[in-house]
């Protein structure tokens, strides 16, 4: 680690300084980054003299400034509610790939490279300028020899090296931060790394991308309505993707789409119908359907493009997902926290009283109003804040699911205001729900259970013979958790104490007694060593008296 460290000390030290810039510099100091870079302290000092901004502005203009690795890891940050707060969320969905086009000249000997072949024998033409670029390739419109038009992307030149030292370095301060900071322990950064890094990974191979464009091609081979368009194998590789060029007009589009004569009602049916059908049926869906990845063609057909963000739900999560729909249908509050407990990795510490409040609370803000005014995407994503509050981790399909839920309702509205994506979902939730109690499925998930619950009846013996081994040689511990247990033995040493307080008293009390019978069966003087005892002990005994009455009135337990 501290050879990575020499290595990229340069960007360590730029991950430092714009840290620092945008009032993170108690970060950096915490993790002990500072004497190992050499800043200067007036750095520190001037970064908490500049104008205040929100936590989620500094993050966002920390990512901006630290380039593409950043940028992407912030876009892929944005779609998980259940581990940021709203208000950092909602930042980090601002953060846009401004960066300029490379040359035209590396294009070239990146396609020729990777094709094996000078671009102008693979190419008829190949556009100079391209159509689009973003923080890891750009995209150039070319025409094959057969004629046939296409839009080919390339990566950027070293992007990938430049990356995988970024993701070096973060998984370096994730695992430094957790060892010093506290609040990052609790958030799981090491985790939120990982996961993050796994998925802008998958974005630098261009061939996962044309996997996923072919899967959902696959899935609407019989529906004339939606258009994929065709992946040129021959043409790709991991850093050149070749696919059918698609011409349309986008979706936020109104005015063209309308001079066009398209039918925005028909339109805005046809694209809430095509993302569902992926999700609760297919459980792979466009993890980033936004308006410039949706297009439409003559006649109302739908066109997806950009494929390089998907989501995958296996047969439990669709099936916990329509349950929640459900759920959200019937306004009930146990079928919510049924939904996001067997979706979610619930903590074994989570207050249950709480979760239930705030789903109530969730339910109420969406009581008696009709459906056709509800949005399943927001539905869903308020629930996912409940998730965070409550620390339950969310897999990153359903969340993502959530955002492309929330991105296809936005276009829906803007196409035709009065149009209940809930009325689309629900018929999608109820077969599903149909489908899961097939007697073949209920079948099949009772089998499943029977051959678990067989498997742990055989491994059974083996571990109990290893649990009396450990009993055998003293090596089992046993950890008793008691909830508040600190303010349980604190109140139990206060009760405690004035036990022994009231015991003393009592002694006391007896002991002058004593004293004072003895004195008057005597006759004798209640002087000891000419001390008036009796007079100067009933005085003690009475401010002990008082002090113990007035401590028990106090306590509010008389």
């Amino acid at each position: 680690m501290v050879g990575k460290r020499m290595r990229h000390m340069s960007r360590y030290r730029d991950i430092a300084i714009a840290l620092i810039r945008h009032g993170f510099g108690i970060v950096v100091e915490e993790i002990g980054f500072a004497p190992f870079l050499s800043l200067p302290q007036k750095m520190f000092f001037d970064a908490k003299e500049k104008e205040a901004k929100t936590t989620g502005e500094r993050i966002r203009l920390v990512l901006q400034e630290l380039g593409p690795t950043f940028v992407k890891l912030g876009q892929i940050a944005s779609t998980r509610p259940d581990l940021l707060p709203e208000e950092i969320i909602r930042e980090l969905e601002k953060l846009q790939d401004q960066v300029p086009p490379f040359s035209f000249e590396e294009v070239r000997n990146i396609v020729q490279q990777e094709l094996g072949d000078d671009l102008n024998k693979i190419f008829r033409q190949f556009a100079d300028v391209p159509l689009a670029a973003a923080s890891i390739g750009q995209v150039h419109q070319a025409i094959l020899h057969s004629g046939e038009r296409v839009a080919v992307k390339i990566q950027r030149p070293n992007i990938a090296n430049m990356i995988e030292t970024d993701l070096e370095i973060l998984q370096d301060l994730a695992i430094l931060a957790e060892r010093r900071l506290e609040w990052a322990a609790r958030y799981q950064i090491r985790d939120m790394v990982d996961e993050f890094s796994r998925s802008l990974r998958a974005e630098l191979d261009y061939t996962i991308e044309a996997r996923n464009a072919e899967k959902i091609s696959n899935q609407f081979k019989n529906d004339p309505n939606i258009y994929i368009p065709k992946v040129f194998w021959e043409y790709s590789t991991k850093k050149v993707l070749t696919m059918e060029y698609v011409e349309g007009v986008k979706f936020n589009e109104l005015e063209r789409l309308k001079q066009n004569g398209y039918n925005l009602k028909k339109l805005a049916e046809r694209l809430a119908k095509a993302i569902f059908q992926q999700i609760f049926i297919e459980g792979f869906f466009h993890g980033d359907p936004h308006p410039g990845n949706v297009l439409v063609l003559p006649r109302e057909v739908i066109a997806f493009i950009d494929f390089g963000m998907v989501g995958r739900l296996n047969p439990e999560m669709k099936y916990h997902f329509s349950s929640l729909v459900i759920a959200l249908m019937q306004q009930s509050t146990d079928g919510v926290i049924k939904s996001i407990c067997q979706m979610g990795l619930v903590p074994d510490d989570v207050n249950l009283m709480q979760l239930r409040d705030d789903v109530e609370q969730l339910r109420e803000k969406y009581y008696h109003v009709p459906l056709s005014k509800i949005s399943l995407g927001e539905a869903v994503n308020d629930l996912f804040r409940v998730a965070f509050r409550h620390s339950i981790r969310i897999p990153r399909d359903l969340t993502l699911l959530g955002k492309t839920l929330l991105t296809v309702e936005g276009m829906v509205e803007k196409l035709d205001p009065d149009f209940s994506i809930l009325d689309i979902a629900e018929p999608f939730g109820r077969q599903l729900l149909k489908e899961r109690l097939r007697p073949k499925n209920v079948a099949e998930v009772v089998w499943k259970r029977v051959s678990d619950y067989g498997e742990m009846l055989i491994g059974f013996p083996k571990n109990m013979k290893e649990l009396t081994s450990l009993i055998k040689q003293g090596k089992l511990h046993l950890e008793i958790d008691v909830p508040e247990l600190d303010h349980f033995l604190k109140k139990l040493d206060q009760i405690s104490n004035r036990l022994s307080f009231s015991i003393v008293l009592l002694s006391f009390s007896i002991i002058m007694v004593g004293i004072i019978i003895g004195s008057s069966m005597g006759r004798q003087s209640t002087l000891l060593w000419k001390i008036p005892a009796i007079e100067i002990g009933f005085g003690v005994a009475t401010l002990m008296f008082v002090w113990l009455l007035y401590s028990i009135f106090k306590s509010g337990r008389f």
